[in-house]
């Protein structure tokens, strides 16, 4: 079946969510002081970073809501009982300097240039609206997508295949006419392959292996990857 639509994934896909949060943590602890237990900033960012992932795999399965995961790493990481409006502050805190940090990978706009008038284009995240919509308007692309879908307005994110199915369905295209790009090999591009996408894992940082999945480095590979347009 042939390509018409592309459909992105936004965090570490076309927005460096790392290096903003890392850049983010780091000033924010600049100014609350390390919590207890953390020799170093760089023991701390390694901390908060596997927290994250945790906490956002539990609320990928459903056992906590948005909000709550973001409290949870919050209580983690400061390793003491919080309040629930204690920890909103805190990440409250933190968001304010991750957010002064938001940038786009360079490789982003050209291809979305490139691919404009050739395919359609459409976000499906495992967030929510309100931060994605927010986050795309931020950084200057949201005209660029017809549809952002997310998980925790649908109530099943990736890699379950009715989320996949759901943002096809948005845009009227069965899943054999859409790719799916994506940095997670297995929530992502695994999860879209599975539910009949062309699932596309963007490897940026070179991890290598899994030769069962369409893999490219960079996103200047993703058109020859997506053949000739078609109305």
């Amino acid at each position: 079946m042939t390509i018409r639509a592309v459909l992105w994934d936004i965090d570490d896909t076309i927005f460096d969510y790392t290096g903003a949060d890392s850049i983010g943590m780091r000033k924010h602890l600049e100014q609350e002081g390390l919590p207890d237990g953390y020799g170093t900033v760089e023991q701390a960012l390694v901390a908060w970073r596997a927290i994250t992932d945790t906490h956002w795999a539990r609320f990928a399965a459903g056992e906590t809501d948005f909000q709550g995961q973001r409290r949870d790493r919050v209580r983690e990481f400061v390793s003491r009982p919080l309040e629930d409006e204690e920890a909103d502050d805190w990440f409250a805190r933190h968001v304010t300097h991750y957010e002064a940090a938001w940038e786009l990978f360079p490789d982003v706009l050209p291809v979305l240039d490139l691919l404009a008038d050739g395919f359609r284009h459409a976000v499906l995240s495992n967030s929510s609206i309100h931060n994605q919509d927010r986050k795309l308007r931020a950084l200057g692309v949201r005209d660029r997508f017809e549809a952002v879908v997310c998980a925790v307005e649908l109530g099943v994110s990736k890699p379950e295949a009715a989320a996949f199915h759901a943002a096809c369905e948005e845009l009227a295209l069965e899943p054999g006419e859409v790719a799916y790009v994506g940095d997670e090999p297995d929530i992502d591009a695994g999860g879209a392959a599975a539910a009949g996408l062309m699932g596309i894992w963007l490897d940026r940082g070179g991890r290598g292996g899994r030769p069962e999945l369409v893999r490219i480095s960079g996103l200047d590979q993703l058109p020859g990857l997506l053949g000739p347009a078609r109305p």
